[in-house]
């Protein structure tokens, strides 16, 4: 095709120009036919977008409608059934929880157990309180007092089922949990799963409390379990990370016996 100089380009741009030598009548047809086919195409799709709008709004609006009574019924359950159920949970777990904190200080630790566990004084304990309300944040944190309770009562097989089913953003709660099923496993005589709690517990939250006192109940289950080079790794990290934590006290002690037996 015959190629259009600048200067007719900038001519014909101008509002009004029209074409007068062969090239500028020949460019001028080309690029408004170009234009025409491009609307010509979106008018076309657009139609038939409307036409399948048309054709599948009875679908269209009850796939709205479904969504509408999804969102306002999640929003009525947590408004008006989960709230008010949190609320009676959390009243019945008031005197199951001052059962929990008196069997901790007090001297008849299992009766005070079972009461928490229970319940008394016409309200549930914390066994009914994570069955009728497990939903609720009460009643999943009545499966940690319930599982801490069996774990206090020497029942570790039921410690083990109520902490394994409770779950917890807080890093000092769910720490504490997966550290009371390895206690638990450790008292079953199941090493290998009280090896591997401990190390989980450690591993959950990086503070000077909980952090070195699982790693060294982790390590010192690896050498009861001859794994003498892991318990070498878990003994040297409190030493390197936690050394002025009650459990690096005497750690030398036991990094000199896993290196001893690491080397045979």
């Amino acid at each position: 095709m015959p190629r259009i100089n600048n200067k007719h380009m900038a001519t014909y741009k101008k509002r009004g120009f029209k074409p007068k030598t062969k090239e500028e009548k020949e460019h001028y047809v080309e690029e408004h036919s170009t234009t025409a086919e491009v609307f010509n195409t979106l008018d076309e799709k657009a139609t038939k977008t409307e036409e399948w709008v048309v054709k599948n709004q009875k679908y269209i609006f009850s796939v709205i409608g479904i969504i509408a009574l999804v969102v306002l019924g999640y929003l009525g359950y947590n408004e008006f059934v989960q709230k008010p159920k949190q609320t009676e949970a959390m009243n019945e777990m008031f005197q199951a929880k001052k059962y929990f904190n008196d069997a901790l200080t007090g001297t008849e630790k299992d009766s005070l157990f079972n009461l928490a566990l229970n319940g008394g004084e016409g309200k549930y304990g914390m066994i009914d309180i994570a069955k009728e309300y497990g939903n609720t944040k009460a009643g999943n944190l009545a499966k940690y007092y319930a599982g801490m309770s069996y774990l206090h009562m020497r029942d570790y097989e039921k410690a083990v089922s109520y902490l394994s089913d409770f779950s917890s953003d807080e890093d000092i709660l769910s720490t504490s949990a997966k550290g009371a099923i390895g206690d638990a496993f450790a008292q079953l005589n199941q090493m290998d799963d009280a090896l591997d709690y401990y190390k989980q517990a450690a591993n959950m939250s990086d503070n000077e409390f909980t952090a070195p006192t699982y790693l060294y109940k982790a390590g010192t289950v690896a050498l009861e379990l001859g794994k003498a080079k892991e318990a070498l790794e878990l003994f040297n990290k409190i030493k390197e990370k936690y050394a002025s934590s009650t459990e690096a006290t005497n750690i030398d002690v036991l990094i000199g016996k896993a290196e001893v037996m690491a080397s045979k």
